[in-house]
Order: structure tokens, then C-alpha cells, then sequence
């Protein structure tokens, strides 16, 4: 057991550091233009395009994406295992079928190597037709920024070792009906990881609105509340203790927010918001959320549509289509610091607990305890009045200190929301676990 001395608990009770340009380099945007300029020279990236083509079509792209992988692999010492994974799907979008293909690095980590942190984009495009595969589909917001987000990734991530395994993930076949998601959530389902944090990156290079207007000071982070794997039965336990807003996605939204309040220099707000992905609209996050696994989908500030799904073409003086010279790099690398930092602090913190118990029914005070967590150097108790979004109040529990749990003296169980969060010796930090529903399934 770790033992915690005064000054380590009053480190670990501050917010976790923010980046030092000395032990992670800051994402280039230089980089990121090169990545994004080269996925949108293979001409189209379609799910259907040649797969076998060396110059043309989604083949050339996944290759040229493992290939990156395999340089940055050699460049930590072999840190990364490059892998492919596949499978056939068929949907109105591929009535004659199509071998779906995602492309993996995965950076084994030092604690639990089934402790999972997952950082995707997709890697194929379209224009206006969704069947078109032969058309030029530059797709370069939609989705070589993302892709270019998780290589670069990559590289900064890969220069330290973590806790956690971080899993970087090109997708195939999101446009066709999020078949490389569900391809990726199958795999994690079927290795056994226990993801903590699936990230997924789509459309996250640009700053001008279809109107004209800019934003280039803010990120969406997209995530559920009720959660998508609940049966009836736990949908209805959530309900009877007001955790409709507290499921993990929601919690690991409210992390991205705090890695960038903790991150300024980053200088992006994260516009959480309370939602799946936009009105209507989904992304390659989806599959995980059905398995279970916190996912959230970050997406720029605000969007174009005519450089969106969109053929090359100007009519009435108006440009049509999702070119390069629409983006904005040093926005991107941005979002790609966000990405870093978020995931970052996820891979060297413990797991969340998997359960937190609360009791002080017809009592003054409250009760917190919890599921420990294997090399858990404290907990963190979060509570909050009822009526409120984000947690007020907290408490730093050192982990020797924590078998009995802990209470709450004058904090009324009917009056607030609680959770517990698990933290390393550095201070590193999980998501929260809300308090008041039994172990998921």
C-alpha cells in the first residue's frame, strides 16, 4: 500500500499539471498540413475505391497511414505494434459488400495492459452521392484532419511510456454507416480491454461556419448521459437517483473539460455538449457507447456545410467542396493538444472505480464508498448540490486511509449528487464514477 505523506496529498489535491514544452512537444500544425495535404493526394478515399491501387483510393491511404505508424514506432524503439483488423459489412451504402479495414498502433502500457485508451479518426471520404467512389473526395476536414489528429497523436504520446495501453486507431467505412466504429468496438470487446476512454475525432480542422462566422477559440465534445448498453431495468435505477446527466461518456466529457482548463495555454473551451453527436447526425464513437465504453466525439466549434459531403465544383461564385485551403492548421493542432493532454492524464491515472455506494437515508450526514482500485494512490470524492451541472465540492481520500470509506458530516444524501475519481502518485486522474448504482454489467 502506498503510503501518502502531507506534502504528496496537497500535490495531488492541486489540478494536474499542464504540459511542459520539455516533456511532450507541442502538436505541429506544419505536420499536420503535410498529413492532411497527402490523404487528400490519393484522389478519394471512399470505402469502395481500389484497395489494391498504390497511388489511388482507400488502400493507398491505409497503407500510407501504416506506414506513418511503423516510422514512429521506430523512432520510440518499437513502442508501437502496427496491426490491421477486418471484416466484411453490407448495408444499403455497400449493397454488393465490402471488406472494411482499420488500421491500429497500439503503445502497450505498464500497469494493466488490458486498461485501454482508444484515439480515433476516419480515414475514408465522399462527396455529395454517398455511392460515388470514383469522384475526386478530397475529404480534407471530413476526415483527414482526424486521421492526421491520431498520427500525430502518435508521435507526441509515444515519446513516454504510460500506465495504460493507448490504442490509435484509423477507421474505415464511418460514411458508409460507422462500420469501421463498430468494427473497433467489436475488437475491444473481443481482446478483453477494459476501455476507459474512446476519443474519436471527426471533422476538427476548421474554423468558418457556412454563414461566414469564425470560431476558432472553441471545441464540441459530444457525449451521452443515459447510457445507449443500459437495459430498462438500469435505465430506470438512473432515473431513481437523478444520474441521467453522470453516465461515464458524460463524466469523460467533463474531463476533456478539465484537461483544458488545466492545459490554458492550449487556449480552447470545451463546449460539452449534452447529446450523443449532433441533432441527427452520428459518428464512429456510436458502436462503442452500444458496448458500453465511455466515448465522446470532438468536433470543431462550428461547421461548413458547403465544404462538407460535397462535390468540387462553384456555382453562382460559391466554392463547393472539402478542400485544404478551407482549413485551419494551427486550430487543429489545437485540438490535437487537447487530444493529447485529455489522454494523456487518462493513461498514467488508475481505472475509475467500478462502483461508489452512498447511504444517509433519514441522516444529517452521508456515507461514500467505493470499489478500490488497484494501484490507486488516493480517491477523490466529488459532490454537488442537486440542482447542479458540475461538481462544487471535493475531498482527497490518500488510499491507505480509504477501506471504510468516508463521511460526509452535514452534507444531506437527498440534497447532492456524489462520485469518486481514482488517482496515481503524480496526481494523474480518472474519470468519475457516479455514487448510487450498482456495478455495470
Amino acid at each position: 500500500m502506498i503510503k501518502l505523506t502531507l506534502l504528496a496529498a496537497l500535490l495531488l489535491s492541486a489540478p494536474a499539471p499542464a504540459f511542459a514544452k520539455d516533456e511532450t512537444p507541442a502538436a505541429d500544425p506544419a505536420r499536420l498540413k503535410a498529413a492532411v495535404e497527402k490523404l487528400v493526394s490519393f484522389g478519394t478515399r471512399h470505402t469502395l475505391s481500389s484497395a489494391t491501387d498504390p497511388k489511388r483510393g482507400i488502400g493507398a491511404a491505409r497503407n500510407w497511414g501504416a506506414a506513418e505508424f511503423e516510422r514512429i514506432s521506430k523512432a520510440c524503439g518499437g513502442c508501437l505494434k502496427v496491426t490491421r483488423i477486418a471484416d466484411r459489412f453490407e448495408g444499403p451504402r455497400a449493397p454488393a459488400g465490402v471488406i472494411v479495414e482499420n488500421v491500429l498502433a497500439i503503445q502497450p502500457g505498464s500497469g494493466d495492459p488490458a486498461h485501454v485508451i482508444m484515439i480515433a479518426g476516419h480515414i475514408d471520404s465522399r462527396v455529395t452521392d454517398p455511392m460515388n467512389f470514383t469522384a475526386d473526395a478530397p475529404g480534407a476536414n471530413d476526415d483527414a484532419s482526424g486521421t492526421a489528429l491520431v498520427i500525430e497523436a502518435a508521435r507526441l504520446l509515444s515519446k513516454q511510456k504510460h500506465r495504460a495501453t493507448i490504442v490509435y486507431a484509423l477507421l474505415s467505412g464511418e460514411e458508409q454507416g460507422l462500420w469501421g466504429g463498430k468494427l473497433l468496438a467489436k475488437h475491444a470487446k473481443d481482446q478483453n480491454w477494459q476501455v476507459a476512454a474512446m476519443l474519436n475525432n471527426d471533422i476538427v480542422g476548421g474554423t468558418h461556419g457556412t454563414d461566414g462566422t469564425i470560431v476558432d477559440n472553441r471545441v464540441r465534445v459530444f457525449s451521452e448521459g443515459i447510457r445507449a448498453s443500459e437495459d430498462l431495468a438500469a435505465q430506470l435505477a438512473r432515473r431513481g437517483i437523478g444520474g441521467e446527466d453522470d453516465g461515464p461518456s458524460r463524466a469523460l466529457a467533463k474531463a476533456a473539460i478539465r484537461a483544458g482548463e488545466n492545459n490554458p495555454a492550449i487556449g480552447l473551451e470545451v463546449l460539452a455538449v449534452r447529446r450523443p453527436d449532433r441533432f441527427r447526425r452520428g459518428g464512429d464513437h456510436l458502436p462503442s457507447l452500444e458496448l458500453g465504453y465511455p466515448a465522446i466525439r470532438f468536433t470543431v466549434g462550428i461547421e461548413d456545410y458547403d465544404h462538407q459531403h460535397q462535390d468540387l465544383r462553384t456555382e453562382n461564385g460559391r466554392k463547393y467542396g472539402d478542400t485544404v485551403d478551407e482549413m485551419d492548421f494551427p486550430y487543429l493542432a489545437r485540438v490535437t493538444a487537447l487530444n493529447v493532454a485529455l489522454a494523456r492524464e487518462l493513461a498514467d491515472a488508475p481505472p475509475a472505480p467500478a462502483s461508489v455506494s452512498i447511504d444517509g437515508a433519514v441522516s444529517s450526514n452521508t456515507n461514500v464508498t467505493w470499489a478500490p482500485v488497484k494501484d490507486a494512490a488516493a480517491y477523490r470524492i466529488y459532490w454537488r448540490r442537486a440542482d447542479r451541472n458540475d461538481w462544487t465540492d471535493s475531498l482527497l481520500v490518500p488510499a491507505d486511509k480509504a477501506d471504510a470509506g468516508r463521511t460526509l458530516p452535514g452534507v444531506i444524501v437527498d440534497d447532492y449528487f456524489f462520485g469518486v475519481s481514482a488517482l496515481s502518485a503524480n496526481g494523474s486522474e480518472s474519470i468519475v464514477t457516479f455514487g448510487g448504482l450498482p456495478p455495470a454489467k
